[in-house]
């Protein structure tokens, strides 16, 4: 008896934890299988400081947040539920929505962007960006590690002021 109740357990924890990545996940986004993450976080450049909006009910961004520590930039971190506004106000295109935005040195970053991309925007500074993303929420991106190391693919996009999107090279 004990040992159902332990595996039942176990399983309720297992599919809550489930539950709780799907919750931070926009309705109906596919995970993008594109291009794969590289390891550790690239440092920030001269320790920038960054602005990261996230819905308290999402405990990936936290992760991404704590990598952006990791890598110098000083976080910090604002709970707003009314995060479809924050991604209108800074110009996030629908498409490219994921479950936290962040600002620094006058770029949007939405969702689980690579930190090596981020410190190219940083460095190079294009004129044509207004940010960088990475829809949804791809296992195995930064802050989205999976336990059995599962990583998707997926694409860096990049976005103007009118919301035009390309794939950043980075």
């Amino acid at each position: 008896m004990e040992t159902v109740a332990r595996r039942n357990m176990i399983a309720g924890l297992v599919a809550a934890g489930g539950l709780a990545l799907i919750g931070c996940a926009p309705p109906g986004k596919a995970l993008e299988k594109r291009t794969q993450v590289s390891g550790s976080p690239t440092p920030a450049p001269q320790s920038a400081a960054m602005t990261v909006y996230r819905d308290p009910g999402c405990g990936c961004c936290e992760g991404w947040a704590a990598m952006a520590e990791q890598a110098g930039y000083r976080v910090t971190m604002i709970d707003r539920t009314d995060m479809a506004a924050i991604k209108r106000r800074y110009g996030v295109p629908e498409a490219l929505s994921s479950c936290h935005t962040a600002v620094v040195g006058g770029y949007v970053v939405e969702g689980h962007v690579p930190f090596e991309h981020l410190a190219r925007v940083l460095k190079e500074r294009p004129a044509s960006v207004k940010g960088i993303a990475v829809a949804g929420m791809p296992r195995g991106s930064p802050g989205m590690e999976m336990p059995d190391g599962t990583k998707d693919l997926f694409e860096v996009m990049a976005f103007d002021a009118s919301g035009k999107t390309s794939v950043f090279e980075g």
